[in-house]
């Protein structure tokens, strides 16, 4: 099946209880238009060790795009190392890149729990106005993932009412994180509940699950994918407005009657004092790194879409997720007090 380059205005956040949100991207093509005409870069990265910080455990989502990047990358760089620093729901590997030296040398992934932390009041301090934004990668629904062999679940509606009377023990990437946002957002709307078990990134709770240790897990379908293709895992549903193409048999849960459509994005951030000169020079380099043969085919592989935004705009769709995900989370009562 065709696979392709996602550069749209936004992916929508909406859900009965939230109003949907956009905003502008920016085509790599542009930025390649642009850059040709820029004066000579003020730091030669290619005499420069950077360190990509991401803020979860080794082979999440998260981080398995970074390393991606990062290597489609390396070229333009001395040497790129990725560092995981996991803890907080993903606070203690951002605010070590917020704190790092504002020189262009540790980048951040940051993803939107940047702004569902604080949202929720257990960023440590951490807020997205102490980044400078280079620009934002990816998207990702959240998909309603079961053992395959499970015979409770086979439908999102099983899950449901399963919860209803039994419990249902929700995997997800910490207390905050957007997974668990997701998923209680599908539980409010289905007047139920879940008993939401945290882990520092999805790999984790991933890994959980496939023990039987939980009954399920809320987390993107790229991170599930390989073991939905081994016959170990069964998505039921995805929190989006439309099915997604690389599993076009399973329902979206508004097919099922729940307006509920939440998922995550990552993006590249550097200290907020940075020097826009070298943030120019990053977003020339990465931007072209996302465009790379080598990036495009392994996030077609791995079922992650390509969704470019410059720093300008990246920056505004924090903002706005930031808003977004303060009224959720008070609807939901999950802010902390």
């Amino acid at each position: 099946m065709k696979k392709f380059l996602k550069r749209t205005i936004g992916i929508a956040l909406s859900m009965t209880l939230v109003a949907s949100l956009a905003a502008c991207g920016t085509k790599a093509s542009d930025a390649n238009a642009d850059a040709g005409s820029q004066e000579p870069a003020a730091v030669d990265f290619s005499k420069e060790s950077v360190t990509a910080i991401v803020p979860y455990d080794a082979g999440g989502g998260t981080d398995t795009v970074m390393r991606a990047l990062a290597d489609a990358a390396k070229g333009s760089f001395k040497n790129i190392t990725v560092e995981n620093r996991s803890g907080a729901g993903g606070a203690t590997g951002m605010l070590a890149g917020a704190n790092a030296a504002a020189d262009g040398k540790t980048i951040t992934m940051t993803t939107v729990e940047l702004t569902t932390l604080e949202a929720m009041g257990t960023n440590a301090g951490l807020t997205y106005s102490q980044f400078k934004p280079i620009m934002m990668v990816n998207s990702a629904a959240s998909a309603i993932t079961v053992k395959a062999d499970d015979t409770r679940f086979n439908t999102l509606e099983d899950v449901l009412e399963y919860s209803k009377s039994n419990g249902f023990q929700m995997g997800n990437s910490g207390n905050g994180a957007i997974w668990h946002l997701a998923a209680a957002g599908l539980a409010k709307a289905a007047d139920t509940q879940f008993t939401h078990v945290g882990y520092d990134g999805a790999a984790g709770a991933i890994t959980d699950l496939l023990g039987g240790h939980i009954d399920g897990v809320a987390v993107s379908y790229a991170e599930v994918a390989n073991y939905v293709a081994s016959g170990d895992l069964k998505v039921l549903a995805v929190l989006s407005d439309n099915r997604l193409e690389a599993i076009p048999d399973v329902p979206t849960a508004k097919e099922s009657g729940y307006d509920v459509v939440l998922g995550t994005w990552r993006g590249l951030a550097v200290p907020a004092a940075t020097p826009q000169e070298v943030v120019d020079e990053l977003y020339r380099i990465f931007s072209e790194a996302a465009q790379s043969e080598d990036f495009v085919t392994f996030m077609n592989n791995s079922n992650n879409v390509i969704e470019i935004m410059d720093g300008p705009s990246y920056e505004a769709r924090m903002a706005k997720d930031l808003e977004t995900y303060t009224a959720l989370i008070e609807d939901l009562g999950l802010k902390v007090q």
